[in-house]
C-alpha cells in the first residue's frame, strides 16, 4: 500500500471522550473512527489487524477439529423466552437490543447464540453417533451497554468468535473444554501477548465451570487474584482464599451495652476496643425477582469482610424457584425512604442484629413476608463475639451462635476475596492482584440450555438425553485493542509482529531525490514479493511527520532510504526497542525475512 493513495489520516491529539492509552492511539493513528456511542468504523489499517486476529483463530479452532459456521443476528424473543433468558437480558442485565417488527413479533440483536445454536442442535442432531460436535463462528454482537467506554473494549457493536460444543458425557465435554484452553492460549501466545488464564463466575451464560483468558494491562478492567506460585488465578468476582484469622474476642461474657454514636465498624472497634475480625457485620438487602416480588435478605459476615456481589447474587439466584421466580433482577442496599415504604417500624440501621424479627415486614404487600437469612462462613466461626442489638446505640457482646443467635440454615461463601489473603492450595502462599482485561471466555455448560428447549439424542441404549453443551468466546476486537494496551509508548503502538497490520514500512525522507525513491519502490516491490508485507510512505511530507506517523501506527520495522544509501546501504529501525542499523540494500529483503518469521 502506498501511503500517498490511501485513506490515512493521523491526528495529533487525541479527542476528548478518549480515556485509556489504547483508545487514544487506535483513534490518533487512524485505526477507527467513532460513528455512535459505542460504535466505531474499523478503517483499513485496523481490518488488516482483525483479519489476522480472526486467521490465527480459524487455524486454532480448525486444528481441533471444530467447523466454521455463521448463524443469524437477528434472533426471535420465543428462543430467548424457551430457555428463560429474556428477562435477564432485556430487563435484569438489560444489554439486549430488542425490538418488534412489522408483524408485531419481539426480536433481538445477538450478544451470544446460545438459543440460536440450541434450535439448530434440537432440529438437526439425534444420535450419538453425530457426537460430539463443535460449531463456530467470527460475527458482529450487539450489547446495549448502559456506559459505552475505553473504544472497543466495552463497545454496543463488536466482533467475536463465540463457539459450541454438543456431547453425550461430560467425559467428552471436558475433553473439548480442554482442548478449548490449549486453543485460547496458543491464539493469545502466537498473538504476541502476555495473559493468564483464570477461573471464573459463569454470569448469565450459565453452566459448571468456566475459565477467563485475560491479558494483562494496568488499564484492565477485571482484577485478577493469583498465587506466585502459579498454581492459582481467579477473576476477583470468583476468587476464594482464607481470610486473616480472626483475632480472640476481649468480652467473656454476654451483655448488652450502650454504643452511641457507634453505626458504622470503625467506630464501634473505636468505642468498646476491639478488632472488627471480632464482630458479625447484618447488612439488609433487597432483592428484585422477574416476576416482581421484593424479597429482603439478611446477611452476617464478618465485620472486616465485605459481600462478593456476584457470589452474593449466585446464592439468590438459587432461591429463585422458591418464590416462583427464575432470576434475579437487582441487588440493592434500601435507603431509608424505601424502607419507610414497607417497614411497619423503625429498623435500627447500623445496630441490627443476626436475629432481626420478621415482624418488621409483616403485613407488607411490597415485599415477601420473611427475611432469607444468609450467613457467610467467616461470621460462623467467631465467638464472643460483638454485633448489633436491634436497638439504636446499642451492641451485644460475648454473644455465641446456638446460644444467643440461632445459627442461619444457608450458610455460604460470598465474601469478597483480596490482596494479602492466604490461598487455600497453600496457606503459605499469599494472595496477589492484577489487572486484566477479559480477551476469551470459555464454559462448561451441561444441560441448561438443552433441557430448557428440548435438545436431545438418542443413545446407544435407545434412550432420549438432552444435550450436553459447551461454549467458548473470544473478543476478536477486544483482544485487538487489548494487545495496543499492552505494548505502546509515548510516540504510539508497538504491534506484535503476527498481527501488525504490515511487517515494515519503507520511508522516503525526501521526494524529490531520485536515488532514494528508486531504492524505495524496489525495496517495496521485492518485499512483497517475498512475503513481507510492506508500506511505502511517498507522501510529499518532511521527513520528521513520516517519522512520526510510522512510530504512531506501530509498524515493526521501519526502512528509511536517506543518506546511508550512499554507501549501498538503508537504515532500518525495529519499533519495539529504537534499536537502529544500516543493512547493505541487497540484504534487507533477507534480513526482514527472517525476522519475521
Amino acid at each position: 500500500m502506498r501511503l500517498s493513495n490511501n485513506l490515512f489520516v493521523t491526528l495529533r491529539d487525541a479527542p476528548a471522550d478518549a480515556e485509556i492509552p489504547s483508545h487514544k492511539l487506535l483513534l490518533r493513528a487512524g485505526y477507527i473512527r467513532r460513528i455512535g456511542s459505542g460504535v466505531y468504523a474499523y478503517l483499513p489499517l485496523m481490518l488488516r489487524v482483525l483479519q489476522k486476529v480472526s486467521q490465527i483463530v480459524r487455524e486454532e479452532m480448525n486444528a481441533t477439529g471444530a467447523e466454521e459456521c455463521l448463524l443469524p443476528q437477528l434472533q426471535p424473543a420465543e428462543l430467548w423466552k424457551e430457555s428463560g433468558r429474556w428477562d435477564t437480558y432485556t430487563k435484569a442485565e438489560g444489554i439486549m437490543f430488542s425490538l418488534i417488527d412489522r408483524r408485531e413479533q419481539q426480536l433481538g440483536l445477538g450478544p451470544t447464540h446460545e438459543e440460536v445454536i440450541t434450535t439448530v442442535a434440537r432440529d438437526m442432531i439425534c444420535s450419538y453417533r453425530q457426537l460430539p460436535l463443535h460449531l463456530y463462528q467470527i460475527q458482529t454482537k450487539f450489547r446495549d451497554e448502559i456506559r459505552p467506554r475505553f473504544g472497543l473494549m466495552r463497545g454496543r457493536e463488536f466482533i467475536m468468535k463465540d463457539g459450541y460444543s454438543f456431547h453425550a458425557d461430560e467425559e467428552s465435554l471436558k475433553k473439548t473444554y480442554q482442548d478449548m484452553y490449549q486453543a485460547y492460549s496458543n491464539i493469545l501466545r502466537r498473538a504476541g501477548l502476555a495473559f493468564r488464564a483464570v477461573e471464573a463466575d459463569s454470569g448469565a451464560i450459565g453452566g459448571s465451570g468456566s475459565t477467563e483468558f485475560m491479558v494483562l494491562a494496568d488499564a484492565g478492567e477485571d482484577e485478577v487474584l493469583y498465587t506466585e506460585d502459579g498454581k492459582y488465578a481467579a477473576n476477583v468476582e470468583k476468587a476464594v482464599s482464607l481470610p486473616a484469622e480472626a483475632e480472640t474476642s476481649p468480652f467473656t461474657s454476654f451483655e448488652k451495652r450502650e454504643t452511641p454514636g457507634t453505626g458504622s465498624i470503625e467506630k464501634v472497634c473505636k468505642f468498646l476496643k476491639c478488632s472488627p475480625t471480632q464482630i458479625v457485620k447484618n447488612v439488609l438487602y433487597q432483592a428484585v425477582y422477574d416476576n416482581g416480588l421484593t424479597v429482603l435478605v439478611l446477611v452476617n459476615i464478618r465485620g472486616d469482610q465485605e459481600v462478593n456481589e456476584v457470589k452474593f447474587q449466585n446464592e439468590l439466584t438459587k432461591l429463585a424457584s422458591q418464590f416462583g421466580a427464575k432470576t434475579v433482577l437487582s441487588i440493592s442496599v434500601p435507603t431509608n425512604e424505601i424502607i419507610a415504604s414497607w417497614s411497619t417500624k423503625s429498623l435500627p440501621l447500623g445496630y441490627i442484629a443476626p436475629d432481626l424479627d420478621d415482624d418488621y415486614i409483616v403485613g407488607s404487600k411490597q415485599v415477601h413476608s420473611q427475611f432469607v437469612r444468609l450467613v457467610d462462613k467467616t461470621a460462623v466461626e467467631l465467638k464472643n463475639f460483638v454485633t448489633g442489638a436491634n436497638e439504636s446505640g446499642f451492641h451485644l457482646v460475648g454473644a455465641n451462635w446456638c446460644e444467643q443467635f440461632e445459627l442461619p440454615k444457608l450458610v455460604v461463601d460470598i465474601r469478597k476475596a483480596r490482596v494479602g489473603d492466604r490461598s487455600l492450595h497453600d496457606p503459605n502462599q499469599t494472595i496477589q492482584t492484577a489487572r486484566g482485561i477479559e480477551a476469551g471466555h470459555i464454559f462448561q455448560l451441561g444441560t441448561k440450555y438443552s433441557e430448557a428447549m428440548g435438545a436431545t439424542y438418542t443413545n446407544e441404549q435407545g434412550e432420549e438425553k438432552p444435550l450436553i453443551m459447551g461454549c467458548y468466546g473470544v473478543g476478536v476486537s477486544r483482544l485487538v485493542q487489548s494487545a495496543v494496551e499492552q505494548s505502546y509508548d509515548k510516540d504510539g503502538i508497538i504491534w506484535p509482529v503476527a498481527i501488525a497490520p504490515y511487517h515494515s514500512i519503507v520511508t522516503i525522507p525526501n521526494i524529490k531525490d531520485a536515488q532514494q525513491i528508486e531504492v524505495a519502490e524496489k525495496l517495496y516491490t521485492e518485499l512483497n514479493k517475498a512475503g513481507v508485507e510492506t508500506l511505502l510512505d511517498d507522501r510529499d511530507e518532511r521527513a520528521g511527520v513520516k517519522f512520526k506517523d510510522a512510530d504512531l501506527i506501530g509498524i515493526p520495522f521501519r526502512i528509511v532510504t536517506g543518506r546511508a544509501i550512499a554507501n549501498g546501504k538503508v537504515e532500518v529501525i525495529k519499533r519495539a526497542n529504537r534499536e537502529s542499523q544500516e543493512i547493505a540494500i541487497e540484504e534487507v529483503v533477507n534480513t526482514l525475512q527472517q525476522w519475521v518469521k
